[in-house]
C-alpha cells in the first residue's frame, strides 16, 4: 500500500522523527509508539498528507486511498451546535454530497454504526453533552461509516475508561479483519503487545519497526 523512502517528518523544515524506510502492507495493523515529543502524531499527519515531509518520500502502490482519520480529542471543537448523528453522518462524505439529503440506505447505515458503538439513544443529543468516552465512540462511529481502506487513529484511547477502551479496541480489530489497514498512535505498551502484530517505535535517533515482540522496548 505505502512505501516510506528515508522519510523524515517534522514542522517548518525542522526534523522531528528519525529517517524511516519500509513498507506498510495492505491489511496490516501497526501501532506507532514512543515517548512524548518523539513525533508520533507528526508522523501520522505526514502519512495522511496533512503536512509535507521534511525529507524523503511516500510512494503509494495504487494512489493515495481514502483515509479514515480520528484526531486527538483535544484537537476537536465540542462547542459547535452539532448532534451526534450530524457528526457521524460526515463519514458518508464524499460518497454523499453535502448539498443532498441523506438517502434511506445511508440513514440505516448511520443507525447501525451508532448501535455498534452504543450511542443510539444519544443520536439527537448535541456533542457538548457527551463524556470523553462517548465522544470517542462517536468519532469511531464516523470512521466505521466511512469504510475507508486505510484508517489512522491518533491516541484513540485518551480520556476513556477501561470499558470504552475495550469496545473501541474490538472495533479496531474488526476493521482490520475486514481488510482495512489500521495505523494507531498509542501509549499503552500492554495494549500494543496484546493486539498489534507490528509496531513502529520512535526513539531519539532511530526507529524500530517490525514485529511487535522485537520492535517494542522491553
Amino acid at each position: 500500500m505505502m512505501e516510506l523512502d528515508h522519510l523524515v517528518a517534522g514542522y517548518d523544515r525542522q526534523p522531528v522523527t528519525p529517517s524511516l524506510s519500509g513498507t506498510i502492507e495492505t491489511g496490516s495493523m501497526i501501532a506507532i509508539t514512543g515517548v512524548n515529543g518523539c513525533g508520533k502524531s507528526t508522523l501520522l499527519k505526514t502519512l495522511a498528507g496533512f503536512i509535507s515531509p521534511v525529507s524523503g518520500s511516500i510512494h503509494w502502490s495504487a494512489g493515495r486511498p481514502v483515509i479514515g482519520w480520528l484526531a486527538q480529542r483535544h484537537a476537536l471543537e465540542s462547542q459547535f451546535p452539532l448532534t451526534v448523528q450530524d457528526v457521524v453522518s460526515m463519514g458518508a462524505w464524499p460518497r454523499v454530497s453535502l448539498l443532498k439529503a441523506l438517502d434511506r440506505a445511508t440513514r440505516v447505515r448511520i443507525a447501525a454504526v451508532l448501535e455498534r458503538v452504543g450511542l443510539s439513544s444519544l443520536a439527537r443529543d448535541t456533542i457538548d453533552r457527551l463524556s470523553g468516552g462517548q465522544f470517542q465512540r462517536m468519532l469511531f462511529a464516523r470512521v466505521l461509516l466511512q469504510q475507508a481502506p486505510l484508517v489512522m487513529l491518533d491516541e484513540p484511547f485518551t480520556g476513556v475508561d477501561e470499558a470504552t477502551r475495550q469496545v473501541l479496541m474490538a472495533l479496531m480489530m474488526e476493521m482490520n479483519r475486514q481488510g482495512q489497514t489500521v495505523l494507531a498512535v498509542l501509549h499503552d505498551s500492554q495494549c500494543v503487545a496484546e493486539y498489534f502484530p507490528e509496531t513502529l517505535h520512535l526513539a531519539a535517533e532511530k526507529a524500530y519497526w517490525g514485529r511487535t515482540q522485537e520492535a517494542l522496548p522491553a
